[in-house]
């Protein structure tokens, strides 16, 4: 064997070592790249995941709100009503704290739960049958309590 020969086996082995050398370096490569991609994924689903239990958060707060000012504007509107009837100064304003009152109930009817709605219901009814101030204020009372309680349970995880 010549040096032709050494030369053509020389190089075939450059060429076979080269083109093994390649192959590994392209299945590493490919490895590496789906390593990425899945670790992309996955800090992509984590994100995604703090973006839901953010707005989650903020539609709780929101729903939270709206339930209190619900209860807030019924309690408002029966005070209104107490006021004018106890003191006597309604003239004709009653048709008007009737009108907003019954619009604060339906209110609190719609935002539930039933207990608070059945002790806004107690408190109308009260007020409709011109109840005594001790037991209007038991039902006052008792409609804080439910609307606390409904608040505080929609504002739990």
């Amino acid at each position: 064997m010549g040096e032709w020969g050494i030369a053509l086996i020389a190089a075939g082995s450059a060429i076979v070592g080269s083109v093994v050398t390649g192959w590994y370096s392209r299945s590493a490569g490919v490895r590496q790249a789906e390593a990425a991609r899945h670790a992309g994924d996955r800090q992509a689903e984590a994100l995604l995941e703090s973006v839901r239990m953010t707005l989650r958060g903020a539609d709780g707060q929101r729903a939270v709100a709206l339930r209190r000012q619900v209860y807030a504007e019924f309690l408002g509107a029966a005070e209104a009503r107490l006021l004018t009837e106890r003191s006597g100064r309604g003239g004709g304003g009653g048709g008007d704290h009737d009108l907003s009152l019954q619009r604060a109930y339906a209110g609190v009817v719609l935002e539930g739960p039933p207990e608070a709605a059945a002790a806004a219901n107690g408190l109308l009814e009260g007020l409709r049958r011109h109840d005594s101030l001790d037991e209007l204020h038991r039902a006052k009372s008792t409609f804080v309590e439910e609307a606390r309680r409904a608040v505080a349970a929609l504002g739990r995880p």
